[in-house]
């Protein structure tokens, strides 16, 4: 991947949720403690130097929050909705593992059904707006295909790339290391034990989504944005808190998929192919936010599901 001026010394802790916390730059143009980039320039009338707002081109303002939970919407309704549909003729409800912690979580403090889906969406919609009201980006419909064509250039070159790294380590080892869709699901009735192998294609493609919107939100966003958050209070410098933080989260993001009665079986080879895949997408995270973090994984899961990488 690309190096980013955001691993400077001088890199903010806000920085770790970039993409649902707003871009940083560093430099000569600079940066302000909320990310918005500016260039200095000096007053005509000779007083002080004052900071004018940059203009956001597709790439600093791809990695806002703004473009973050806007580029996230499509993913979860299509999610929400189609899960539904897939779900309809089965006895036990299967759903993204990411997916059942969070609504566990919010059912702690009550929320079901439609709340615990729309007041979040709604709370962070909300967090959005007054984070970015003095630096919003342009919305340009246009960027948002960028994102998506950006996201899956990542997807198919991190998976080749994976791919190729994993199968050098494990060159000796009689197994082949295949692709595979790291889509960690769990059902919503504990009872249930059936296998992924045995769901359908389409099952399969509508939990690509899932993961791609709610592993990213879960393993990134809170994850490796949080862990960054509370390293870099202690560490000396900003790179090597994103480097820890990145570890882990691949780690944990890795170990996740063996969790379970629908945990995949553990070999040594899926789990480092499933560690450096997750190490990817949290520097893609960390330099290119959370919207292309994201939908990178969701079009990772279903190009492997659709067999069209595999």
């Amino acid at each position: 991947m690309h190096s980013d001026p955001e691993f400077s010394d001088s890199s903010d802790a806000q920085s770790a949720s970039n993409g649902f916390a707003g871009s940083s730059t560093t430099g000569s143009t600079g940066a302000d403690p909320g990310g918005a980039p500016f260039d200095s320039s000096t007053a005509s009338d000779g007083q002080e130097s004052a900071t004018t707002p940059k203009a956001f081109n597709y790439w600093s303002a791809s990695r806002t929050a703004t473009y973050g939970f806007l580029a996230a919407l499509p993913l979860f309704v299509l999610y929400e909705s189609l899960i539904l549909f897939v779900n309809e003729q089965g006895t036990a409800q299967i759903r993204v593992g990411a997916d059942l912690w969070v609504k566990q979580l919010m059912a702690v403090f009550g929320g079901t059904g439609l709340f615990a889906l729309g007041i979040p969406v709604l709370l962070i919609g909300i967090w959005v707006f007054v984070r970015e009201r003095k630096r919003r980006p342009p919305i340009r419909m246009n960027w948002f295909g960028w994102l998506i064509g950006e996201s899956t250039i990542y997807a198919i070159g991190v998976a080749l790339l994976v791919s190729t790294v994993v199968g050098l380590i494990f060159a000796f080892q009689p197994a082949v290391v295949p692709a595979m869709a790291h889509v960690s699901v769990a059902g919503l009735v504990p009872a249930v034990a059936q296998a992924t192998d045995a769901l359908s294609t389409p099952m399969m493609l509508v939990l690509s989504i899932g993961a791609g919107l709610y592993e990213e939100l879960v393993f990134r966003v809170v994850l490796v944005g949080g862990l960054f958050w509370m390293l870099n209070k202690g560490m000396s410098r900003s790179w090597m808190a994103y480097t820890v933080a990145a570890v882990i989260g691949a780690l944990l993001f890795s170990a996740v998929h063996y969790v379970g009665a629908l945990g995949d079986p553990f070999t040594m080879a899926s789990f480092t192919f499933r560690f450096l895949f997750g190490l990817a997408l949290n520097v893609i995270f960390l330099t290119r936010g959370f919207g292309v973090a994201a939908w990178t994984h969701a079009i990772y899961d279903i190009l492997v599901v659709s067999q069209i990488l595999g």
